[in-house]
């Protein structure tokens, strides 16, 4: 039994939830896409399309879990945003980001952000029943396999009417990736929500390919992880090991071979899914928190927020395969007493970027930015409360 379940539970409905709402902004949509480290809210800063893909999806799924009807509200005020100004309703696709109210900035078509409006639009959809989120979520599918594919697998970004620009969004690290782990993993984790919600064939079918390409060209059985960034035809471009990473897609990849419902797939990726699982516990994990990356043999300490969410649901989702491995039960808990004394800012009950292997803040980085939002720790709570230990 996991000990902290009504903790973290108490952590979404009392602290995560109630910040958040505080961010919507009721003049121009959506919610505000700025709050510095001093707390300090930029109702002018740019808003970022994932980020309001990503606090869509957190409403839906907040009011999944707990039927507050304002909750609904914030998802329906989120979707809106989406379908009214971070759709592009003469290219089709959604913008990388908006200006504060509304028009666009950065008109980049990455496939990233597309996958992540599908799986808020999907969500949304899953609670509301408005079948016009659903045909929004199906048009955006037929956009990344129509327009941000090539024979090989997914393109990473695009100009505003689909013809190749260079990945400076998702490459770092000094290599500038054709291909990347991360876009794909979010694809399929689109596409999972898309299908759980819709049972469309066609998304199955490119579930399927994509689990492949995971177990075949992006998982390193060698070195018991997966590689991060590639050129056109899956060549890795540097000698990475991204912890976080590793673990979120162990029980992304479990989640979404269980909504697919195909044995010969759960055959073929569970074991790989258990190999990432105990190697990040082995050469991650000090006990407590988890490392950010270890880049040519060289491991960066910091915690970073992200990772320690997706720790913690990536030994949760271990136990629960296997419950013989006591370790990872034991694991998630410890991850949560970190993250309790050390990651939650006792300001403002959300959640720091980054900390040190000691708990200490990074100071001035922002408590909210395009990349900083309730997607991953709220994820956490969602999956803490709807699992069975």
């Amino acid at each position: 039994m996991f000990k902290y379940k009504d903790e973290i539970e108490n952590h979404l409905i009392y602290d995560i939830i109630p910040f958040w709402k505080k961010l919507r902004d009721d003049e121009y949509g959506g919610y505000y896409g700025y709050v510095s480290y001093d707390l300090d809210i930029d109702e002018k800063a740019v808003k970022g399309c994932i980020l309001n893909s990503r606090i869509t999806w957190f409403f839906a799924n907040a009011y999944d879990v707990t039927a507050d009807e304002t909750l609904l509200a914030e998802a329906r005020h989120g979707y809106e945003f989406l379908r009214d100004h971070c759709y592009d309703r003469e290219n089709g696709g959604v913008f990388w980001s908006l200006n504060y109210d509304g028009t666009p900035a950065d008109t980049t078509k990455h496939t990233y952000n597309q996958a992540f409006a599908i799986y808020a639009l999907s969500s949304y959809y899953a609670v509301s029943h408005d079948a016009e989120a659903l045909n929004l979520a199906y048009d955006l599918f037929d956009t990344i396999e129509e327009k941000c594919r090539d024979d090989e697998g997914y393109l990473e970004a695009s100009t505003r009417d689909f013809k190749p620009e260079s990945n400076e969004k998702l490459s770092e690290n000094g290599v500038m990736a054709q291909r990347t782990m991360n876009t794909l993993l979010h694809v399929f984790e689109g596409y999972t929500e898309l299908y759980r919600v819709g049972h469309n064939e066609k998304v199955s079918e490119r579930i399927k390919w994509i689990l492949d390409t995971f177990a075949d060209k992006v998982y390193n059985p060698k070195l018991h992880r997966q590689e991060v960034f590639f050129d056109a035809h899956y060549n890795s471009l540097i000698d990475l090991h991204s912890y976080g990473h590793d673990i979120e897609t162990a029980w992304l990849i479990d989640r979404g071979v269980e909504v697919l419902g195909d044995p010969a797939y759960e055959a073929k990726l569970t074991p790989i899914t258990k190999d990432l699982t105990a190697n990040i516990y082995k050469v991650a994990f000090d006990g407590h928190s988890l490392s950010n990356e270890c880049e040519r043999g060289v491991v960066d300490t910091k915690r970073v927020w992200w990772v320690q969410a997706e720790t913690l649901i990536g030994f949760l989702n271990g136990y629960i395969k296997d419950k013989s491995h006591k370790e990872f039960l034991e694991g998630a808990e410890s991850v949560w007493e970190f993250i309790r004394d050390n990651v939650i800012d006792p300001r403002c009950r959300e959640w720091y970027m980054h900390v040190d292997p000691e708990g200490n803040p990074e100071k001035g980085r922002p408590i909210v930015e395009p990349w900083k939002c309730p997607y991953h720790n709220g994820r956490m709570c969602f999956e803490v409360m709807k699992r069975e230990f």
